[in-house]
């Protein structure tokens, strides 16, 4: 969980890049930003300290968040715009509000939505400027066609938190730090995750924290070579992640499992 000193990446990179100047308040941010004199839809979740739903007060992805990401996606004219979404999400919310009312099949609505879009034509990117955790992480980027991601200490992907990643295995995070030295898909920092193969780029020297008119150069000029990766990819599916040469190298035995199901179907 988040807090009240913990960065904001999310709202800081969109205030950056967001060239609509949007007003918007809550926990959804939508703006544009323009790449190759196209104009993108830009969206964020970002923590909402009124929001009526405690975990959503620090950035976490609930029931409101997934449905408003929702009407959004499908609130967009034209099937051919590119989407980009900011990621700064720390965990799904795990609040007893959430889970009485079905957080399960919020987040799936979510997942749906995005991956219709994908598959229907809507170029979309995902740029990890921070935390990437959990069913936040599932139900808002990881259904995009391509995903790049800030180099720096505050980006953190993983399908859970580190404290509950240490209680589930009945490790202590030192001992986890150290398996993650070899082995990348237990380790939580975005460079580990980038050598399994599903990051098309790394933006590194850029400041996080206060983006300046060049760091904004460099995220504007990475986000427009995945889109025109995307673009000249026929494919609408995610299989560049494991066809890319990072996982043809670190995934090596996944790829072999999928070849030998793949046959025997």
């Amino acid at each position: 969980m988040t807090t009240q000193n913990t960065p904001e990446f999310g709202r800081t990179w969109f205030n950056a890049l967001d060239e609509t100047g949007s007003s918007d308040t809550g926990s959804l941010l939508t703006g544009e930003i323009t790449l190759q004199g196209t104009s993108a839809a830009l969206a964020a979740i970002v923590p909402d300290k009124d929001s009526e739903y405690p975990r959503a007060r620090h950035g976490e992805v609930g029931l409101k968040e997934s449905l408003d990401l929702v009407a959004w996606v499908k609130s967009l004219k034209d099937p051919q715009q590119p989407i980009v979404l900011l990621i700064d999400v720390p965990s799904q919310a795990y609040g007893y509000i959430e889970e009485l009312f079905g957080i399960n099949f919020a987040l799936a609505t979510s997942v749906h939505a995005l991956a219709q879009a994908r598959l229907e034509g809507h170029p979309i990117i995902s740029l990890i400027v921070g935390k990437a955790i959990s069913g936040a992480f599932l139900a808002t980027g990881l259904q995009s066609n391509r995903i790049v991601a800030l180099d720096h200490e505050g980006v953190q992907v993983q399908v859970m938190s580190k404290k509950a990643a240490a209680r589930i295995t009945q490790r202590t995070i030192e001992e986890l730090d150290k398996a993650a030295e070899s082995v990348p898909a237990m380790a939580f920092d975005g460079a580990s995750f980038a050598t399994l193969g599903a990051v098309a780029e790394v933006i590194t020297a850029v400041d996080p924290l206060q983006p300046g008119p060049e760091d904004l150069n460099v995220a504007r000029a990475c986000l427009t070579r995945a889109l025109e990766d995307i673009q000249e990819d026929s494919n609408r599916d995610l299989s560049s992640r494991l066809d890319s040469a990072a996982a043809r190298d670190s995934r090596k035995l996944s790829r072999q499992v999928r070849e030998v199901v793949n046959a025997q179907w």
